[in-house]
């Protein structure tokens, strides 16, 4: 279909909503994806999808109802429109919130015009000879050491169009692009098995861009330092334990911004909407503007506008225009992530735009858009580590747990160094920590400064149900925390353990 037709199909469907109906809006959305991956010198998985359809939202008498067909039809799309109105009406009546919700919709300007993320270089454009040629150069740079067991390197790139429309006057169009990849060696030696990624775990570095990105990462040039370094991990002393100064690197400290500030700051979570899945949160939504959540170095921004971010957009799922929200300031919590729904419950203006759904065929619902700590006053990690003197610095997760309220947690990582003297010194593996969300941020005194701040993407952030994936950025600098208990896992990952891309964090 072309973008036209799609506009006119859309035009169509809402022109017909029932007068009843408070509020009804539709998706068409295309998405295109291929995933490559290489493993000791042959193609391990070429795999491609591609899926449209159109998701219909209803709003009728205060509750919702969703429906979505496959078939891009004037009459399929009608047929969706009655399944989400009978739905919405078979729904109970909410007490109350109507009033609130609709001034929420009608208070905003409708969404108009289109948008595209940056892609210098197409990556559907790359002929996939060309892209295993690039990942089997890289992978072969891993190999040379008979311990190396498997050597991956792998690609992926998505593409999403989305044309969204709204009886509000929303008509709005926009193409994202995703494209990234990473290394990974695994090291054996008898019972011993060591992994290192590079540039992180779970799948490399994924940004909205095209093939440049893939290119920028230097897959090759990195290979040998990350199969040394698997080797090295073999016979690596156990990380010591014990409470300590811990300096965590970009790509972990990504991973618990993402599991212990994001997801416990989403607003559904926080009101007891959404617990079937990875559970609430222990914050309350009257905990807004008082909640002690951390230190004063933390500074903690939602932003849908950066450049390059998994979770940049133009507008949510709910044609909210893309923004920029303070969470957390100076260790105060000052707002959550929402959507119109949940905004409108606690009496806010307007909704967080964090309104994202995982294709046509599933409802939005709030989901983080890029959640980041913001950069400090540290300088350059050699200043930070030369001002910790000693401790130990972590970097790039292995493994993740944190419980239903997003409060105790226990992150693994690949490897630890010890900080003696302000410098890196020798290398430990099986590292671990853990702590309480709120004790562990208080214990936050230093963040590097911003050249030292990356975005780094997680692909497989799982909520809802029918469960919904989605992808995020989180933007971070190298920090320190004081008193944190470290401790040793029971072992490195052995190769049943080769592949945890699919699970949802």
């Amino acid at each position: 279909m072309t973008a036209v037709s799609v506009r006119d199909l859309l035009q169509d469907l809402l022109g017909v909503v029932p007068a009843g109906c408070d509020h009804a809006e539709a998706r068409v959305v295309v998405r295109d994806s291929e995933a490559i991956g290489v493993r000791n010198g042959a193609v391990e998985w070429l795999e491609s999808e591609a899926s449209a359809g159109v998701g219909v939202r209803v709003r009728s008498g205060g509750a919702w109802g969703f429906a979505a067909t496959a078939e891009m039809t004037p009459a399929a799309a009608r047929g969706a429109l009655a399944r989400a109105i009978a739905v919405a009406e078979a729904q109970p009546r909410p007490a109350a919130g109507r009033r609130a919700w609709a001034a929420a919709v009608t208070g905003v300007t409708p969404a108009t015009g289109t948008w595209a993320s940056p892609c210098a270089q197409d990556p559907f454009a790359v002929s996939v000879d060309v892209k295993l040629d690039h990942l089997l150069a890289a992978e072969a740079a891993m190999a040379g050491d008979a311990r190396i067991a498997r050597r991956e390197a792998s690609c992926l790139s998505v593409r999403t169009h989305v044309t969204f429309a709204s009886t509000a006057g929303a008509l709005c169009e926009q193409t994202i692009v995703h494209c990234g990849g990473g290394l990974e060696a695994l090291a054996v030696d008898g019972d011993e098995a060591q992994v290192r990624s590079y540039p992180s775990g779970h799948g490399g570095s994924v940004a909205a861009a095209g093939w440049e990105h893939l290119l920028s990462l230097d897959l090759a040039a990195n290979a040998p330092r990350v199969a040394e370094e698997a080797v090295a991990l073999l016979t690596a002393p156990v990380c010591p334990t014990g409470p300590v100064t811990l300096v965590l690197g970009g790509e972990q400290l990504a991973l618990q911004v993402h599991e212990s500030i994001g997801h416990a700051l989403e607003l559904d979570r926080m009101l007891g909407a959404e617990a079937s899945y990875a559970g609430t949160s222990w914050i309350a939504p009257s905990d807004i503007g008082s909640l002690r959540f951390g230190s004063e170095p933390m500074h903690v921004t939602a932003d849908a506008t950066l450049p390059g971010g998994l979770g940049t957009f133009a507008w949510d799922d709910e044609g909210v225009a893309a923004r920029r929200t303070t969470l957390v300031d100076g260790g105060i919590l000052r707002a959550a992530l929402s959507d119109r729904t949940s905004a409108a419950a606690i009496g806010l203006a307007e909704s967080g735009g964090c309104a994202r759904a995982d294709g046509f065929a599933r409802q939005p619902i709030v989901r983080m858009t890029n959640v980041s700590l913001e950069p400090g006053g540290a300088g350059s990690l050699a200043d930070l580590l030369a001002d910790t003197g000693e401790g130990l610095y972590l970097e790039t997760n292995r493994s993740w747990s944190i419980d239903d309220r997003r409060l105790h947690f226990q992150f693994g990582t690949e490897i630890a160094r010890e900080i003696r003297r302000g410098e890196l010194g020798r290398l430990y593996r099986n590292a671990s920590y853990a702590g309480v969300s709120p004790r562990f941020w208080g214990s936050l005194d230093a963040v590097c400064s911003a050249p030292e701040w990356r975005l780094h993407g997680l692909l497989n952030c799982g909520k809802g149900e029918p469960g919904q994936i989605m992808a995020v950025s989180h933007g971070t600098a190298p920090a320190r925390f004081r008193g944190v208990e470290v401790g040793a896992g029971g072992g490195g990952p052995g190769p049943s353990e080769a592949r945890c891309r699919t699970a949802a964090r």
